[in-house]
Order: C-alpha cells, then sequence, then structure tokens
C-alpha cells in the first residue's frame, strides 16, 4: 500500500497526525471500539459497515490475519485507525499481515496515531463525521469530503442478495428463518450448531414470503446503520409478530421495538467491545458481553407497552434486551455468539430453542 504522511480531521474541527496506508481518502462516522484482541473479527463484521473505526488497543495485527475468522465478506470499514499496525505478526495461524488484508480490501488505514486522544474527544462530544486524507490535502478540498451527506443505505450493501440455505435439513430438528440485515457468520454457525436449518432471507422480502416456508421460528440479525431507517423491514416485522417465536439480536433488537410501537435514538458514543458488563434479570446474574452498536431502545417509548426488560448494561443503564409479553418474542442488543468476545451468554440460543418447543 502507498505510504505517505496522512491525518484525520474531525468535523468540529479535531485533527490528529499519523501515517497513512492507502491511494484514496475515507469519509464516515467515527467510532472507536475496545476489544484487545478479536480484530479480524471486527474488522469483518458487517455492522461497522460505513464507518471509520477506531482501535483502542495499542497494537493491533500481532498474530496476523486469517480466512476463518472472518465473520462477514471482507471489510466494509470505510478507514481504519490505530496506534501500532504490526507488519511482523507471530501465529501458527498466520496466512497475513492485517495490512495486506486491508490492501486487498482497499480500506485505508492510518497508523502512528494517538487513539487514545481520539477516543476521550468522541466520549465527550460523541461521534462526529470525519475523514482520513492526506497530510497535504487542501483544505477546501478537506472541507467538501466533510460535507458529504451521511449514509443510509448500510443494509442494503451488506445483506445477501439472494436466499440461501445452510445446515443439514434431513438431521436438524427446528427450521428458523433469518432475517439478514448484516449477519455475522457465527451466529448462523451457531444456530446451526443448536440443531436448526437455516433459511437466509435478503432484510426487504415481504413477511408472506417467509411465513410461507412455514418455519419453527424467525431470527432478526444484527446490522449497520439507523434502525428508523429500515421502514420496509420494520413493516415486515409487524406483519410476522404472534406468527411464530422471534429472536432478535442487536439492530433485530431495535426493529422488533420499533414495530411494536417503541422509539430508539442515537447514543453518545455506543457500545463497541467485548468487554461489555450486562445484568441479566431472568437468570440473575451477570454477563460480559461482546456489543457493536450506536443507536438504543428509548426506555421512556415502552410505557403502555406490554414489555419486561431482562437485560441492562451496567455502565449506563440502558437496555441490553426486551421480552414481549403479548407475544413468544425476546430480543437482546448485545452478540451471544461472540467472535470475538466472551462465548459463555450461547444459552440464549437455547432460549430461543425452548421457545419453538425443543428441551
Amino acid at each position: 500500500m502507498q505510504k505517505v504522511k496522512g491525518k484525520l480531521v474531525l468535523k468540529d474541527g479535531g485533527v490528529y497526525e499519523g501515517t497513512l496506508y492507502g491511494d484514496h481518502p475515507a469519509v464516515g462516522e467515527v467510532v472507536f471500539t475496545t476489544g484487545m484482541s478479536g480484530y479480524q473479527e471486527t474488522l469483518t463484521d458487517p455492522s461497522f459497515c460505513g464507518q471509520i473505526v477506531v482501535f483502542t488497543y495499542p497494537l493491533i495485527g500481532n498474530y496476523g490475519c486469517n480466512p476463518i475468522f472472518d465473520q462477514g465478506d471482507g471489510c466494509c470499514y470505510e478507514g481504519l485507525i490505530v496506534d501500532e499496525l504490526c507488519d511482523e505478526p507471530s501465529s501458527w495461524r498466520d496466512e497475513g499481515t492485517v495490512l495486506s488484508f486491508l490492501e486487498k480490501n482497499h480500506i485505508p488505514v492510518l497508523a502512528d496515531v494517538d487513539t487514545r486522544a481520539i477516543t476521550r474527544r468522541i466520549r465527550a462530544y460523541g461521534t462526529l463525521q470525519g475523514v482520513i486524507v492526506p497530510y497535504d490535502m487542501p483544505d477546501e478540498d478537506v472541507q467538501k469530503l466533510l460535507a458529504t451527506p451521511e449514509r443510509h443505505d448500510q443494509v442494503a450493501q451488506v445483506t445477501t442478495k439472494k436466499v440461501y440455505h445452510m445446515g443439514d435439513k434431513e438431521k436438524s430438528k427446528f427450521s428458523v428463518a433469518v432475517m439478514d440485515y448484516g449477519i455475522k457468520r457465527n451466529i448462523l454457525k451457531s444456530l446451526v450448531e443448536k440443531g436448526c436449518y437455516l433459511t437466509v432471507f435478503p432484510a426487504e422480502t415481504p413477511a408472506e414470503e417467509v411465513l410461507a416456508i412455514d418455519p419453527d421460528g424467525i431470527f432478526l440479525s444484527n446490522g449497520p446503520g439507523d434502525p428508523a431507517d429500515l421502514t420496509v423491514e420494520i413493516d415486515n416485522i409487524k406483519k410476522m409478530i404472534g406468527k411464530k417465536p422471534i429472536f432478535g439480536i442487536c439492530m433485530g433488537h431495535q426493529v422488533m421495538a420499533l414495530a411494536c410501537g417503541a422509539k430508539t435514538k442515537k447514543m453518545l458514543f455506543g457500545h463497541r467491545g467485548i468487554n461489555q458488563p450486562v445484568r441479566d434479570y431472568v437468570d440473575n446474574c451477570i454477563m460480559i458481553t461482546s456489543q457493536n452498536h450506536g443507536f438504543m431502545v428509548d426506555e421512556d417509548s415502552l410505557k403502555g407497552l406490554h414489555v419486561k426488560v431482562i437485560n441492562r448494561s451496567l455502565n449506563d443503564g440502558t437496555i441490553e434486551g426486551i421480552q414481549y409479553l403479548d407475544h413468544p418474542t425476546f430480543t437482546v442488543q448485545f452478540h451471544p455468539e461472540a467472535s470475538p468476545g466472551p462465548s459463555g451468554n450461547g444459552y440464549l440460543f437455547d432460549r430461543f430453542i425452548t421457545m419453538m418447543g425443543g428441551h
């Protein structure tokens, strides 16, 4: 990759210098993630589509990359920002450097940056638009890039374009319809391992087509962007409510709330990382969870709805899970499948299996 002096310029005027690898600028919402490991799973998570991602951990790439850890098809970041980028990884599974992976996916990266300073700024003032550009780019051109309208088409970019299947139809105990808003591969793998045969649908598939396969349950996946933009998907969910047991994760959690009359709102800087503590009120336990979201369900909007909050963040008290009392549905804001992150929360898939009639 081309290597030049570069900079991150934020919409509020903040400037951070570093070493730029790449041949084109990046424009997007600047967010940060706090994981100390699992960078490849994070790099390939479709929920980051359209964003410039800051890794707070100071060294990225020390164990290289391997396709077995990919959670999506390549990387759909706009850009990556790191403190130190390791160019000599050491791992028996290493099949290439992070830099070679980013070059293959045409993702610019700004290294040798004070990522802690950027993170403190985002925590204080919230996420905002930014650009990664060569250091000598004229200010007039930088301002034109900063004026780029925010995206609202991320789910359309990352959803499957056609229906496909996973699992052994003959041996599986349950048939599950999966609504793909940008699903991670380990979610699909987790459902298959629980004995589910999956039919994965594009995000805007009509409810009638989904219900026509007569699934035992419906799964609403994670995905990028503002849930309120998914008007077609929300209308389809309304038609599926009460017809089958439903389990939603992340974006699925948010669009289900919207379909039931609640509201969502943007968070100051969101939850992104693999070390987010959550209380589970159903099993009376504390979980360390993997999360990646910048929007949340507005708790005030739940008043009058027949729901129960079953999970809550221990960092800021925001809602992390909802049980719907009028129909067999529950949703969580975090990622029980991990990849990356703790693997001890997979019992939530068992809860979904029980809802479908399993034991």
